[in-house]
């Protein structure tokens, strides 16, 4: 709501230094409007449907990038296009009237303990998809019932402000990797582009290859993620970004004309996916309480990188070299880092800080078969062997049996003889 007024005064701007600051007042508004459908769309679905409906909103703002070109090329005059974007910000404000359309968060509600807006969001979920639930279900025993399982001393997660991430370590290391590859993959972007200019249109092919290689990413990042993990997917895609942007740095002199394309839009590829999966993966795992804040730093860390695209065409792109040679060290740095994260797929999300402390970094590589020293002396369930103790008391009790039946008048002593070790000889004359 707040974008609309913001909006027109942009359309309505008389000079470029009431455009400049009307036009950064508008950007932090849409900002704030995408971090909050973002974390309501993560935070509304269950495990399995995470990524399917994440990848599926960033294909509908791919469809708004190619579609963007054709608006501007229907309404030449920028203010009429200004104006027309923001009467599609208005349709969207009026879901503050239809509560039902976009709700509040129920997982956030509950996490923060606001168990009466909690049960009315539940309520309200029910009955659109045609359940109707007992009123004890909505009770607050039933909606807190976790709270008697957990041990004395730990209380039920609370509103927590962003400066408690500071005061973790777990949450606060997840957050800085993921914030820094996505600052990888936003910022080294351009430089693959960059290489693409002698080739091509300075401006219609990369606008429009950039989009739909955005597309490509996310369509891969469906098939694959789910499959092998937050992690390892992250991890492949970094590789790839570090190796394309050396490959360009140390061999384009040498390369052909289609090999340097090749290698451009593969790290184009990479990096979306890349910056893509990051914000997903930091939305998995930093805590309810604190996700919408932690979300936000993520996507600043990101517009840095972008914002570093501008400062290669300062003194005549004299700056592209040096850009281009830390971004990609940066990149091999990162699949260090990328291993001490957590998995987070199929998993339910963290919603308190103690969660988010709690999850630990899995191994790289699962192996089926789990391979252990079995210690006979120490195992309290020995595996059945030729000295078995369970085979050889039978043994034991059978030839009891067997001996009191042949012998009945002198088999104490034999049975005795056979079950009790031999004795010293001092001990024998003693007794």
């Amino acid at each position: 709501m707040l974008s609309i007024p913001l909006g027109i005064a942009v359309a309505l701007a008389v000079n470029y230094i009431m455009f400049v600051f009307m036009r950064l007042l508008f950007g932090a508004m849409l900002a704030g409007t995408f971090l909050s459908l973002y974390v309501a769309r993560l935070e509304l679905c269950d495990p399995p449907h995470r990524l399917v409906v994440t990848m599926g909103a960033g294909f509908c703002w791919v469809a708004g990038e190619l579609l963007l070109p054709g608006l501007a090329l229907a309404w030449k005059e920028w203010r009429i296009l200004q104006g027309g974007l923001t009467l599609g910000l208005a349709l969207l404000a009026t879901c503050w009237w239809f509560p039902s359309l976009f709700l509040e968060s129920a997982r956030w509600l509950l996490a923060t303990r606001q168990l009466e807006k909690g049960k009315r969001v539940l309520q309200v979920l029910a009955e659109g998809n045609g359940v109707h639930l007992d009123e004890e279900f909505y009770t607050q025993e039933h909606l807190l019932a976790e709270r008697d399982s957990l041990p004395e001393g730990e209380h039920l997660p609370q509103y927590q402000s962003i400066c408690k991430v500071f005061s973790t370590r777990v949450i606060w290391k997840n957050s800085l990797i993921l914030s820094f590859t996505a600052f990888i993959g936003s910022g080294i972007r351009h430089c693959f582009t960059r290489n693409l200019t002698p080739y091509a249109p300075r401006f219609y092919f990369p606008y429009y290859l950039l989009a739909v290689s955005e597309a490509v990413a996310l369509l891969f990042l469906c098939l694959t993620v789910d499959h092998f993990g937050r992690r390892g997917v992250l991890l492949v895609s970094t590789i790839l970004t570090g190796v394309s942007s050396l490959l360009l740095l140390a061999l384009t002199q040498y390369l052909t004309v289609w090999l340097i394309l090749v290698l451009s839009v593969l790290g184009i590829l990479a990096s979306q996916a890349m910056a893509a999966l990051s914000v997903l993966f930091a939305g998995e795992v930093l805590p309810t309480v604190v996700r919408g804040a932690g979300l936000g730093l993520l996507l600043a860390a990101s517009t840095v990188g972008q914002a570093a695209a501008p400062l290669m065409d300062i003194h005549n792109s004299r700056g592209f070299f040096l850009h281009h040679v830390v971004f990609a060290s940066f990149a091999i740095l990162s699949v260090l880092s990328i291993m001490l994260l957590p998995e987070s797929s199929h998993r339910p999300l963290p919603d308190s800080l103690r969660e988010g402390e709690h999850q630990r970094r899995p191994p790289l590589f699962h192996s089926r078969r789990r391979h252990k020293d079995h210690m006979p002396l120490l195992s309290p369930h020995p595996a059945a062997g030729p000295y078995d103790p369970d085979s050889y008391a039978r043994l034991v009790t059978a030839t009891k049996k067997m001996l009191g039946t042949r012998h009945a008048s002198g088999s104490c002593r034999g049975r005795q003889l056979l079950l009790e070790p031999p004795r010293p000889e001092g001990a024998q004359e003693e007794k």
